[in-house]
Parts: structure tokens; sequence; C-alpha cells
């Protein structure tokens, strides 16, 4: 393990002992449980990648993004008895761990430097795969935080923030009075704010 959290991530089209290739995301991470550190590397091949494009695109510093992948897959050796599959996927369970320890580290380093690591000159970079994945693991975590809203309220938030309804188009369209419309938004809204926060995402909600 101690090898595993001290490499880069895994490039493109890299080989290695792939033994349990075949387990799925969720199985590998039973194993990690139960102190398995090759579950762990497979783990580390499957999302090496991604989870250093997310880490890169919220720090804009490679060794502050390598540093942020390698704790949160220590965090994930020490905390995968605690994965719950029934409440989000091994993929946005574990890309959520590494947004949580960019964060952190963009909060560390500001009171470090004392002046947001937000202000620092950004490199020009293109559009990679990995700016795509960190939108999509983005996209994937709201979209599961709406799975977990009562019907009501995500219909309304889904027609109202991504279907561009107004609140009277909502109201008009449901049946409902304007009130119960408004009502409805703001009680899913306010859940929805609550359970990105908790994956560190909160900036992902429409505006």
């Amino acid at each position: 393990m101690t090898a595993l959290l001290t490499s880069p991530p895994p490039t493109s089209g890299s080989k290695g002992p792939r033994e349990l290739a075949h387990l799925t995301d969720e199985a590998l991470i039973s194993l990690v449980a139960s102190s398995d550190d090759g579950a762990l590397a497979e783990l580390y091949d499957r999302f090496g990648r991604v989870a250093y494009g997310l880490a890169l695109r919220i720090l804009r510093d490679e060794a502050l993004a390598q540093d942020a992948v390698q704790e949160a897959f220590l965090a994930l050796w020490h905390s995968a008895d605690r994965f719950l599959a029934e409440r989000a996927k091994a993929s946005t369970w574990i890309l959520t761990l590494v947004h949580r320890r960019s964060v952190d580290l963009v909060r560390r380093e500001d009171r470090r430097r004392g002046e947001p690591l937000e202000r620092a000159p950004e490199a020009a970079t293109t559009s990679t795969a990995e700016d795509e994945a960190a939108l999509g693991f983005q996209r994937r975590v709201v979209q599961e935080a709406l799975r977990r809203l009562p019907a009501e309220q995500r219909e309304a938030l889904e027609l109202g923030y991504y279907g561009g309804l107004t609140q009277s188009e909502l109201a008009e369209r449901l049946g409902q009075p304007l009130g119960t419309i408004k009502s409805r938004m703001f009680a899913g809204l306010t859940q929805l704010r609550d359970l990105l926060a908790q994956a560190g995402l909160e900036e992902s909600l429409p505006t």
C-alpha cells in the first residue's frame, strides 16, 4: 500500500498485475475493507487518472493534485468498511473522497499562502479527457442527489431548473397552486443543497 500511495497516477495504457480485474468496484471495496492492498491497487488502476484529473481541475497544481489523490486513497483504505452500496455507486464515492481532499488542500494552501489559491495564475491548458471525466462526475453526483429527493420535489426542480419552466408554468403544467410549487422547489433545493454539501459539491447547484 505504501508503494501505491507514493506513486503517480497510472497513465493511459499502463499495465500491471490485474488478477482482480474481473471484480466489480463494490466487490473491490469490500476486499479493501478486509485490508486487501491488491484490491486497493486495482481501484487505483481504475480510477487513478480520473481522480487526478478531478484534483488537478480543482487545485491547478500537479504536486498538490497528486497529494489529494494519495490522501483520498488513504482515506478509502481506512474507511472502506463504511461504504454503503445502496447510497452511492463506488465510483461516485471514491471521486467524492478525492473532491473533498482537493477542497481541503485548497483551504490549507489558502491559509499557508495568505491568499486564495484560486487567484493564482492559471496555466494555459486544453480540455482533456480528465476534465470531461471530472465534469461527468459532478453531474452524476447531482443526479444521484436528485434521485434521493421526494418525487414531487424532484419533478419540480427538474422541470424548473433543467426544463426551463417558470414557477407559474410549472403550476399550470402540474395542475397545482403556485404556492405549492414554490414550497416544493424551496424544500427540494434546500435538501439538495445539504446532500451536495455533504459531497463537497454545493457549487454544482443550478443558479
